[in-house]
């Protein structure tokens, strides 16, 4: 069975000043289509630099990433932009929305270089923000909108250009609670209508949502659910 994306022996280094710092220091990981997953890590422990990568944002030091059998870890930036564009939504903590732009504009803007009539733009977003809840929300501007409000413009921005692959990187962070429960409620239902989902947080109960969860640390995965579950033997049923 061939993976959606595989990352083997995955390294990422930065120079600061003279010191070298191993951001990732040999990921293994594969992640099949359709999936819903949460990579948890505390801060500094590569969680974000292995999302940069994932979501072709960045290129490794060494190793091999591969997305549908095809190798990106050497691509130039504009084929990464090519295939970001083509294939991942992004969702951010901050929401990264324009202050004085309506929720359709927001959402439309993405394709702009799609060759789409204006018409077909404004169809498109319309029909992304109902899928979020905000159908009634079209002409309105980031100060009119909650923070939760905000996130779902965000979330229709990342679904118009049809992904199939949705990158969130800490969504939950600048709300509430209620209010992230009720974001986590679109994810699990855009996973189920077979988008694949990688959740990035620090925050357990965040990470519970998604129904893999992989832990990050120092730059390297130290628990995965799945590898977990794969590795459970076979109950062998006992006639009664």
């Amino acid at each position: 069975m061939s993976h959606l994306m595989e990352l083997s022996n995955i390294t990422k280094s930065y120079e600061m000043g003279t010191q070298i710092v191993h951001a990732l220091r040999g990921v293994n990981l594969t992640i099949d289509e359709g999936e819903y997953v949460s990579i948890m890590g505390p801060s500094g422990s590569g969680k974000s630099t292995l999302m940069n990568i994932i979501g072709c944002l960045d290129i490794p030091t060494d190793g091999i990433y591969k997305l549908d059998g095809i190798d990106l870890s050497h691509m130039s930036d504009d084929e990464q932009a090519r295939i970001r564009n083509q294939r991942i939504g992004f969702v951010f903590q901050q929401f990264n929305l324009l202050p004085r732009t309506t929720a359709l504009k927001q959402v439309s803007l993405p394709l702009m270089y799609a060759g789409l009539s204006r018409k077909e733009r404004e169809e498109r977003a319309a029909a992304a923000l109902t899928r979020v809840g905000l159908g009634d929300r079209l002409d309105h501007k980031p100060d009119e909108l909650s923070g939760g409000q905000q996130q779902r413009v965000a979330i229709a921005r990342a679904l118009v250009v049809e992904p199939n692959i949705i990158l969130a990187d800490e969504p939950t962070g600048a709300l509430d609670t209620k209010t992230g429960e009720e974001l986590m409620d679109i994810f699990n239902e855009l996973n189920e209508q077979g988008i694949t989902i990688i959740m990035i947080t620090h925050e357990a109960e965040v990470a519970e949502h998604a129904r893999r969860q992989i832990m990050i640390r120092d730059g390297v995965i130290v628990e995965d659910s799945r590898s977990t579950l794969e590795n459970i033997p076979d109950m062998e049923l006992v006639p009664a």
